[in-house]
């Protein structure tokens, strides 16, 4: 019973740790597999002249400005979910469940307004290379996620039966 409650600590903690990570991490993780900030590699992979950079730019800023706030609410899901791992309920579950569902539309329409704003500053293929490019890193970003937390009941199959 103590190797599994030390474990169930583990796995709490590790998740949770990670659920402390914020934009900042984000960015770490992009530097960390490309070897530049996010910005600068999505920058250079667009490879815009300078009239459309600007244009760019200014839709881009935007984009991040909504998406940090989303991720925010990722980050806020995470946290709620490694507090109630061990005593999870179905109205806890159902909630949290709900809560992702609902991140993960608002993730969708996010992009599907910033591809109509992008199509009008730098054209329709340049604003499905961007989005191309953004549902890639943040399904990086969702994998390295998923891969730091349990499932639900994950821990209970560890359990030595009587």
């Amino acid at each position: 019973m103590k190797k599994l409650s030390l474990i169930l600590v583990l796995a709490i903690a590790s998740f949770s740790s990670y659920a402390q990570s914020s934009y900042k991490e984000d960015v770490e993780l992009v530097q960390s597999i490309y070897g530049k900030s996010k910005s600068d590699l999505v920058r250079q992979y667009m490879n815009l002249s300078d009239t459309q950079a600007a244009a760019f730019t200014k839709v881009y800023d935007n984009y991040e400005t909504e998406r940090k706030g989303l991720g925010q609410t990722k980050l806020q899901l995470i946290n709620n979910y490694a507090e109630s791992y061990a005593t999870l309920t179905d109205e806890k579950a159902d909630e949290l469940a709900k809560g992702t569902l609902k991140n993960n539309q608002d993730y969708e329409k996010l992009y599907s307004k910033t591809y109509g704003q992008m199509k009008k500053a730098i054209g329709a293929i340049n604003a499905a290379k961007f989005i191309q490019l953004e549902v890639y890193l943040q399904t990086v970003i969702r994998n390295e996620i998923q891969e730091s937390i349990p499932f639900i009941g994950e821990l209970d199959k560890t359990k030595v039966q009587p």
